[in-house]
């Protein structure tokens, strides 16, 4: 028989349905008589028929009219949302705000899997499992190590052995031996009283990650779950089940405790869960929804779901995979930039950066050279200005290779570090099946994701001004605050292009990139908005590694901060993208008091790309929209898709045969040309 899961003020109820050609009316007034059932007081409802009220879906807030039919708008097992008049809104109900997340009630469950082993998943995988493109299934030999592990642990329990977490207390009370009786309680107990997270859920693209990466830890098979537990965690994520999970709460000590304790809740049916058909709901009626049951947790298994870092490094892996993006997006943006203002390609020659080989450095400088002013690609505005009399570009342009180069090797830095991290055993104690016995250490602990030594440092105002720790003369900064100041630089470098867009007096263009000027104001504030999103990135780089705090009655005695350190590594990465979506916007407008001159093909298809979405600033219209196309655009990677086929074929046809290429200078020159192609002689 149909049933419909309907919310009503503070609670859920499931209410049957035999005739699906029944109204959505009757659905309601059905609802409304189990809820006023269960008050003694009818809930301060009088009578059901003539109470009024609307029905809206729970997953998009979409209205339902009243007069339709079940069947007509509604699949079995579908969650509503029914509001009384007079009511404001429930506080219990969460609703899914419009842009969050991808995975809507139109979301289609994919067809692919991603076998995980504990030991292969890379950054990437972990966003797309989280952007819902595949599903999970384990390795043979994965399932073969977890039963290995669990067996070894049922003997510890058979035998009565005192053991860390299995048979004692937690933190403080590793000392109390907890009865046989009660070692289902103890680790429900445990993951309920970790849930002490506070804040906005994670959006469900984030807790996907989270979920996925927490499944590939366990499938090392040094944790001591249960397969049929494993087994469950995987089918609550190819349904896309997805506990609600607070973003703040974790001092990445024993791991992300609070996140990864309200990640195992709602798989025990308690809590909040999301899905795409149910929005947010009580979570025991989503996993029914779906066809699932609660996990019931044997011995160690809640404490094997909560230790971990699973939450520092699955926003870690978000954040670095999105800094990737926005860097090599930001060397075509700043090329097109280069062209606007009539820059010259000379500063970009491949004997300079040979001169100084860093790997980032000759890699942009490569990717200037293949998209700006060639034989290969031609440009009417390079031609144009040929035999100016400027000699050279401001450091914005110029030194684009030094400064965005850098920020490229440091992202590969900390990919590496990530990737180590989404394939590391961070549970405590350790089972080693094959050792037969469980050891306690601290691989849970955040600070790899990291505390890592990047450069020596000897000046000691350098030190304050990068406000870290300094330790015997090297600088410590965990990877993602190290991710943070890097990328940062790229939005630094890009709103002081802007500002020489905007400015007459540097670009030779209109004040502001618009006609009318004081009529119109064109550019004026959009290039505000890029300097305070680069002022409020300043203070979000502030590495969290300079703080900890003893938690746990000293016992945890030293801290990460690592949760805090990849959030505010997301959002000044979000932040750099608004401000490189700003920057092409504007120098796509630039490029309108050029024509009819064309610059190189590949930046054509750049400015084409975004003429695709925004038009041309005539006079001045609400901007905010134009820059949120672009920033999707960029999210996308639709810039970088635009440009890499004329990148690629550039490098393809330009390798000097006769030229070693060394490993760490990787060094791409186009062929001598009979004509010099060089500006600003």
């Amino acid at each position: 028989m149909p049933r419909f899961t309907v919310h009503i003020r503070d609670e859920w109820l499931a209410v049957p349905c035999k005739d699906t050609s029944s109204s959505i009316r009757w659905l309601g007034q059905e609802a409304l008589k189990r809820y006023v059932k269960n008050k003694p007081d009818n809930g301060g409802i009088g009578a059901v028929k003539d109470t009024r009220f609307f029905v809206r879906r729970c997953q998009g807030l979409g209205l339902l009219d009243a007069e339709d039919t079940i069947e007509d708008v509604l699949e079995d097992n579908d969650f509503v949302e029914l509001a009384i008049e007079g009511d404001t809104m429930s506080p219990d109900f969460i609703p899914c705000e419009p842009g969050v997340s991808h995975l809507t009630a139109a979301y289609k469950e994919p067809e692919e899997y991603i076998c995980l082993d504990g030991n292969s998943l890379t950054s990437t995988d972990l966003v797309n499992l989280g952007r819902g493109l595949y599903k999970i299934k384990l390795t043979p030999e994965a399932e073969k190590k977890v039963v290995q592990s669990r067996e070894l642990l049922d003997t510890i329990v058979k035998e009565n052995k005192v053991v860390y977490g299995i048979t004692t207390g937690f933190g403080k009370f590793a000392r109390t031996v907890i009865p046989v009786s009660k070692l289902k309680e103890l680790q429900e107990n445990l993951v309920r009283s970790h849930s002490a997270g506070v804040g906005n859920p994670l959006s469900p693209e984030r807790t996907r990650m989270l979920l996925a990466l927490r499944i590939n830890i366990l499938a090392k098979g040094h944790s001591g779950i249960s397969l049929e537990t494993l087994h469950a965690m995987i089918q609550a994520f190819n349904a896309s089940c997805l506990s609600f999970v607070p973003e703040k709460g974790t001092v990445g000590a024993s791991g992300d405790l609070a996140p990864l304790s309200h990640l195992a809740l709602g798989l025990m049916g308690e809590g909040k869960m999301w899905s795409p058909k149910s929005g947010w709901a009580d979570a025991k009626y989503v996993l029914e929804a779906h066809g699932l049951k609660p996990i019931s947790l044997k011995p160690k298994e809640g404490l094997a779901l909560i230790n971990g870092t699973q939450m520092i490094t699955s926003m870690g892996a978000e954040a670095v995979e999105r800094a990737q993006a926005i860097a090599r997006q930001a060397d075509i943006i700043a090329a097109l930039t280069l062209e606007v203002l009539k820059g010259t390609t000379k500063a970009f020659d491949s004997d300079i950066h040979s001169l100084r080989p860093h790997p980032g450095q000759i890699e942009v400088a490569q990717r200037f050279r293949s998209l700006l002013d060639s034989d290969h690609h031609p440009s009417q505005i390079a031609e144009s200005h040929r035999f100016c009399d400027r000699v050279q570009d401001a450091y914005t342009m110029r030194c684009c290779p030094q400064v965005h180069g850098v920020c490229n090797d440091t992202i590969k830095f900390v990919q590496n570090i990530i990737n180590t991290e989404i394939n590391s055993a961070t549970d405590n104690p350790m089972v080693f099946a094959e050792r037969g016995e469980t050891i306690s250490g601290g691989n849970f602990h955040g600070e790899y994701p990291a505390k890592v030594c990047i450069l020596s440092v000897k000046n000691q105002c350098l030190l304050e001004i990068l406000f870290s720790l300094s330790y015997k003369g090297f600088l410590f900064l965990k990877a993602l605050d190290f991710l943070a100041i890097a990328v940062h630089e790229l939005a630094s470098i890009s709103e002081r292009r802007i500002e020489r867009l905007c400015n007459p007096s540097l670009s030779e263009l209109p004040a502001f990139l618009v006609n009318e000027g004081g009529l119109n104001s064109g550019f004026m504030i959009a290039h505000c908005t890029a300097a305070a999103l680069v002022s409020e990135n300043k203070v979000l780089c502030h590495p969290s590694s300079v703080d900890s705090l003893s938690t746990s009655a000293a016992t945890e005695d030293h801290v990460s901060m690592g949760g805090w350190a990849a959030r505010k590594a997301l959002r000044v990465v979000e932040h750099v993208e608004q401000v490189l979506a700003i920057e092409l916007l504007a120098a796509c407008q630039g490029i309108e008091f050029l024509r009819p001159l064309r610059t190189t093909t590949p930046l054509e298809k750049v400015y084409e790309l975004v003429r695709s979405v925004v038009k041309p600033w005539i006079k001045d219209r609400f901007m905010s929209p134009d820059i949120e196309a672009i920033h999707r655009l960029i999210l996308d990677q639709k810039v970088w898709n635009v440009a890499k086929p004329y990148i690629e074929k550039y490098q393809s046809e330009y390798i000097p045969e006769s030229r070693p290429i060394s490993p760490t200078a990787f060094s791409l020159d186009p062929p001598a040309s009979p004509r010099k192609r060089v500006r600003h002689e």
